[in-house]
């Protein structure tokens, strides 16, 4: 294989696109069938919890992912970090399950997610959702599809609370009326709850502090192909495989609702 720096754009996705879709297929698989069994679980960090099922479903996609593209870089919430992929001009970014706790619990709402970041930013991406049978799908300028049809995010700008995802302080902060609203109920995976933007099924949703890249890059891509945008509350846009891999609080929206969203918070600035 040439090394990726002598590779253009468009040939690494039409390659790699196909590659992607059947792993992440794969892992969706494997981990659907360790789904409401007994597994080894154990807690890492503070309060993050894994399972064989998580390293399991990590070990597949390292060894289709890597093996077919040896001069990428790696980064998985399942794996030790190795530096060498800040050096890296393409780089995969995983999330064996993203909703480890729903996942654990037998609860329906958790994914497979990976991205393919070139530089800073997602070229390629796909979402898995077994259970619910959500395939999401998207290439830096090819737009993105759910099960294969072309999907889009919800146009305008007004907000109905019932359809805005995340942490409710979040969401609360946008009621300027101060009257009572109805909030959408929670959504554990939150790959799978930004992707959900993509496709109309919120208008928008929110990421509270302390995202790391491999819950983001492959939903932000999604919802960027969907026309959507997805950032800071500044309206930044996230950059990936830095030496730093967690993020402050993120919105995710349609184009319109994504900038008044926004604009809301650049004259309410957070405490």
């Amino acid at each position: 294989m040439a090394d990726a720096d002598a590779q253009s754009l468009e040939t690494i996705l039409t390659r790699d696109a196909a590659l992607l879709q059947e792993t992440v297929r794969d892992a969706g698989a494997l981990a659907r069938s360790m789904f409401r069994t007994e597994l080894k679980t154990w807690t890492k960090g503070a309060s993050s919890p894994v399972s064989e099922a998580d390293i399991a479903v990590n070990d597949l996609l390292e060894a289709r992912l890597r093996a077919a593209t040896p001069d990428y870089g790696w980064l998985s919430e399942e794996s030790a970090d190795d530096a060498a992929r800040l050096a890296r001009r393409l780089t995969w970014i995983v999330d064996p399950i993203d909703g480890t706790r729903n996942y654990l619990g037998g609860h329906d709402e958790w994914c497979v997610s990976v991205a393919l970041v070139e530089d800073a930013a997602p070229v390629l991406a796909a979402v898995f959702a077994p259970v619910s049978d959500e395939f999401f799908f998207a290439a830096r300028g090819r737009g993105t599809t759910l099960n294969g049809q072309a999907v889009r995010a919800a146009g305008g700008s007004a907000l109905d609370f019932s359809r805005v995802a995340g942490p409710k302080p979040m969401v609360e902060r946008l009621n300027v009326s101060g009257g009572d609203i109805k909030l959408h109920p929670r959504i554990g995976s939150l790959a799978l709850r930004l992707c959900r933007v993509a496709h109309g099924g919120l208008d928008a949703a929110f990421a509270g502090g302390n995202s790391h890249d491999w819950d983001l890059a492959a939903a932000d891509l999604i919802v960027q192909e969907a026309d959507g945008r997805m950032s800071d509350l500044s309206g930044d846009p996230i950059l990936y495989n830095r030496r730093e891999v967690t993020h402050g609080v993120l919105v995710a929206a349609g184009r319109d609702r994504h900038a008044s969203i926004v604009a809301h918070f650049r004259n309410r600035p957070l405490p």
